[in-house]
């Protein structure tokens, strides 16, 4: 079993003292990886959280680069960012928030070729990207590879998330006609905090299902409405 160092142990401490997680979670997290496809709305709180929690080993996967428009929602990049690989910079960022995690950063679009060459490398997969094409891609890879994995979206003052094991509802489960079925909008939003919202409960899901603590979102939606603070749980079976 791995031993955490006296610098991990005074970093985790929140964590060591935590009732049902303890030394044990924070080992589980120190062995573990993660791949996070998108580094935007969703993928900043994501990456930044799990880098803060101690995943052992994560990568994340973006071929766009820093806009100034992204830096109203997108917590990661800075404005010194702008016009650098986001893949690059929120590695960055995470580094600088834990050196003691494994980053890699993967500066472009995946294919759905490379998901399958490279998914089987790490224990959890989150979607966090903003293309529908994107979305589905993941989720058949992740069913032909029998992977798990955190499904999430946001749509102007909305989000919603699940969480995807091999023998629980898939994505193509709600929307058996794929990205076609979505009804697609023009450009307004998200508001800022949207993606922090729906993001820190992506890596909520990932922290709990690489601990083996509480439940998980699976067969179940979890819609979020930051208008109405409505937050509705969907049971899908």
């Amino acid at each position: 079993m791995q031993h955490l160092t006296p610098e991990q142990q005074q970093r985790y401490a929140r964590h060591l003292t935590l009732p049902g997680f303890g030394v044990e979670g924070q080992q589980k997290l120190s062995r573990s990886s993660v791949i996070i496809i998108g580094a935007g709305g969703l993928g900043s709180p994501i990456a930044l959280y799990l880098a803060a929690a101690g995943v052992g080993h994560i990568a994340i996967a973006d071929g766009d680069r820093v806009d100034l428009t992204n830096l109203q929602r997108q917590i990661i990049h800075s404005t010194a960012d702008i016009d650098r690989p986001k893949a690059i910079s929120a590695a960055e960022s995470m580094a600088a928030i834990n050196p003691t995690v494994s980053v890699e950063a993967i500066d472009r679009f995946l294919s759905e070729e490379e998901m399958t060459n490279i998914f089987p490398q790490f224990d959890f997969i989150i979607e966090a990207t903003d293309s529908l094409e994107t979305k589905f891609t993941v989720d058949r890879v992740c069913h032909r590879l029998k992977k798990p994995y955190n499904h999430g979206a946001i749509f102007r003052y909305e989000g919603q998330t699940m969480t995807i094991l091999p023998d629980t509802t898939r994505l193509s489960d709600l929307f058996p006609d794929g990205p076609d079925a979505v009804v697609r909008s023009e450009v307004a939003g998200p508001l800022g905090v949207v993606p922090g919202v729906l993001g820190s409960l992506q890596a909520a899901e990932a922290i709990k299902y690489l601990t083996a603590t509480g439940q998980l979102l699976t067969d179940r939606l979890l819609r979020v409405n930051l208008l109405t603070m409505e937050f509705t749980t969907i049971r899908l079976k």
